[in-house]
This record gives C-alpha cells, structure tokens and sequence, in this order.
C-alpha cells in the first residue's frame, strides 16, 4: 500500500530544485522589498503614492491596450474577437446617450404637439435599440460559435459585446482598435 501511494504523488526528480526557505528568510526578504517608514502618517502617504503609480500605470497600459494591464473580464482572445466585431459597425445603443439627452430637451417645452411628436420618436429609438441589440446578440452569437466551437470559450461574450455595442465608442475601454467601417485605428502619439 505504501508503495502504491509514493508512486501517486509523482516521481521525486520533479521538485523544484531546491529547498524550502524558511520563515524566517521568506519575512526577511519580503521586508527588504518594502520600505515602509517609521512614522504612520509618512507610511500611509508612501502607501498612497505606490497604490496611485500603480493605479496611474495601469490606466495608463488598459488605455493603451496593452492586453498585459487588462481586467478579467476583458482579457483573453474571444473577448479581443468580441470587442473587434462590435467596434467594426455602428450601433443605435451608442447614439442612444446623446438622442436622450436631446429627447429631454424637447420635453422641457410646453407645446403639446412638439411632446407628443417627442413621446412618439422616443418610443421609436427605444424600439430600434432593443432590436439592434437582439440583432447584435444573435450575429454575435452565430459568429462566435464559428469562431470559437467550445461553448466554455464564449462563456459570457455575447452579452459582454452587448454591453459594449451600447456604450457611446469614445467612452468604449479597452479602447477600440478598428474603426467603424474595419479600418484600424490609427495611435494618437503624445506630446
């Protein structure tokens, strides 16, 4: 039985080439990597500032589109698929903000014809951005399962690119590399 047990755990030729540091050297060594000062208030502030030029680099990748920097939920090649199919076309849903916005406008005003005829093209967009955003939900779909067969994969991308084909571009993170249309776009270089 005994026997039978060592050769489940694997051979003893896999380890990891070396020992087990102890406690005290693992403490040791991760004390070295931070200095924290002595006094509260200046470690507080050194804690700040490293959170806030971590949080700055971060930003600073994700806009950039460094895939390195990206949140879980955008990391991966079939949400890079997703984002690209959605930002290769124009949707109702990112015009959506700007025409409520308008739409609210008009309804400040008090002649009853103008509301009636606001009330009636609201009506109408919210109508068009639901079916535009059914229409995207199945040619995404039909488009990902030819893509990507295992439905472990596209687990969740579907209504990912959704959610996305709904927000207005500009405002679209990890921002888009294709431009409505399917050309790339082009870098802003920084001054």
């Amino acid at each position: 039985m005994s026997n039978e047990t060592n050769e489940d755990f694997g051979n003893s030729d896999s380890g990891k080439g070396r020992p087990t540091p102890k406690r005290k050297e693992s403490e040791s060594a991760r004390k070295l990597g931070i200095s924290v000062p002595k006094d509260p208030k200046a470690a507080r502030r050194a804690a700040k500032d490293r959170d806030r030029e971590a949080r700055s680099k971060s930003r600073a990748g994700l806009m950039a589109g460094d895939p390195a920097f990206f949140p879980r939920r955008d990391a991966g090649p079939v949400k890079a698929q997703v984002r690209d199919y959605i930002d290769r076309r124009r949707t109702v849903g990112e015009f959506f903000v700007p025409f409520a916005f308008l739409v609210l406008l008009l309804g400040l005003l008090k002649n009853p014809s103008v509301q009636k005829v606001v009330v009636l093209i609201w009506t109408s967009v919210l109508l068009l951005v639901v079916l535009d955003t059914i229409l995207i939900g199945i040619l995404l779909g039909r488009y990902l399962r030819k893509e990507f067969p295992e439905k472990s994969d596209r687990k969740g991308a579907v209504s990912y690119g959704v959610l996305r084909a709904l927000q207005l571009r500009r405002f679209r993170i990890p921002p888009p590399r294709i431009k409505a249309g399917g050309k790339p776009v082009t870098p802003k270089l920084k001054k």
